[in-house]
């Protein structure tokens, strides 16, 4: 069978996880990388031994071999590449947010109605660790009862100081959301993917816990803890911390909290999902497992096996027991997802996230910042 090619946009820290991930699935070719960044860009496809190299998005999309586009830009950049990669004809993987605002991710969604042979996709990538999935299945066949009550965190420490600096806190590069669309994002579309719940009304506290930031005068990479010997004094309007209370469509109700301040951790995402029955809670830092509670009996650890995991989930896990598989793991599931279902002939309901579900989430970003603006509930509808 063909191999799919794939070009991959954004040479930075996220477009390395995709040509690392693209690699490992049997289906694909990684055939050609672009960024602005000339040098960059050849760096990378010498050191993987890729095929083509550009130097423009405009030069990867007229290359009539590829079949598939990844998205890794920042996010101001998200609206305009995926419109010309939607225009081309060619599949999209964008990561995610979608778009800066609901208006752009809009636009987009109606774009991709004029060209239904195209697969789009956005990386949600938790949603592909096995045992993400092992609660979906589980919640869906009925284990822990009525969805009742979601809560957790998702919490970083890499803005944990005021010389710590991200494009993500500027307002006209990353939308107007740093920890809610960096961080929160994942949050919202993991509990709504696993309960099928929709969160319908939330009521948010958004915090700049740190308002004047060192930025370098030269640029640095995400997670460096480079201290600036040269910057720039800048005032932050973008949150680096948020609560959020939530009800669901389904009677549900929940609260998360998100922090980039949270000293020592440096991916603790986590969530609790209470049912009538029974409850499960996951934690993305020792992911290979789940703890489920019980009234009246022993709470237990369920832990990853492929022997003894939902069959639904089997595609998505490949190690045995006792061998932990990790976000770079989960990350490749997701794509794996992607490709699998444009080689299955796009057939069915996709198991990632689809522009719709993604504009959504950046529907659900902007009422947060609504709510916490005028610190009242807000419907999202």
């Amino acid at each position: 069978m063909k191999k799919i090619k794939v070009g991959i946009i954004g040479m930075g820290y996220i477009g390395e996880s995709h040509i690392e991930a693209v690699r490992r699935i049997g289906c694909c070719e990684l055939y050609a990388v672009a960024d602005t960044n000339a040098d960059l860009a050849k760096a990378k496809a010498d050191y993987y031994g890729i095929e083509k190299c550009y130097s423009s998005v405009a030069e990867l999309l007229a290359d009539t071999d590829i079949d598939a586009v990844h998205n890794c830009t920042p996010n101001f950049l998200h609206l305009s590449i995926n419109k010309e990669i939607i225009k081309s004809g060619k599949h999209l993987l964008s990561e995610k947010p979608l778009c800066m605002n609901y208006a752009e991710a809009s636009e987009l969604v109606e774009l991709k109605k004029q060209h239904p042979d195209s697969v789009a996709a956005v990386n949600f990538n938790y949603r592909l660790n096995p045992m993400i999935q092992e609660i979906k299945n589980r919640i869906a066949d009925g284990k822990i009862g009525d969805v009742r009550i979601m809560t957790g965190s998702y919490q970083q420490d890499w803005l944990l100081y005021d010389t710590d600096y991200s494009w993500r806190l500027e307002p006209e590069v990353s939308g107007n959301s740093c920890a809610i669309a960096d961080i929160g994002s994942h949050w919202m579309d993991a509990v709504q993917h696993v309960t099928g719940h929709r969160i319908t009304e939330v009521m948010a506290d958004l915090k700049t816990l740190i308002p004047v930031r060192k930025k370098p005068k030269k640029q640095t990479e995400t997670f460096t803890s480079n201290v600036p010997t040269e910057f720039d004094e800048v005032e932050i309007k973008n949150e680096d911390y948020g609560a959020v209370m939530f009800h669901t469509d389904k009677g549900a109700t929940g609260v998360y909290h998100v922090s980039e301040l949270a000293a020592g951790h440096g991916c603790y995402f986590n969530f609790e999902i209470n049912g009538s029955k029974a409850s499960l809670k996951w934690n993305q830092e020792e992911n290979d497992r789940l703890w489920m509670g019980l009234r009246g009996d022993d709470n237990r650890f369920i832990i990853r096996d492929p022997n003894a995991i939902s069959p639904a989930v089997k595609p998505y896990t490949a190690l045995a027991m006792g061998h932990p598989e990790g976000w770079n793991d989960a990350f490749k599931g997701n794509i794996y997802a992607f490709y699998k279902f444009i080689e299955d002939g796009a057939k069915g309901e996709p198991i990632f996230a689809t522009l719709e579900q993604a504009a959504y989430i950046v529907k659900l970003t902007e009422a947060v910042i609504e709510s916490s603006k005028a610190k009242k509930w807000i419907e999202v509808k």
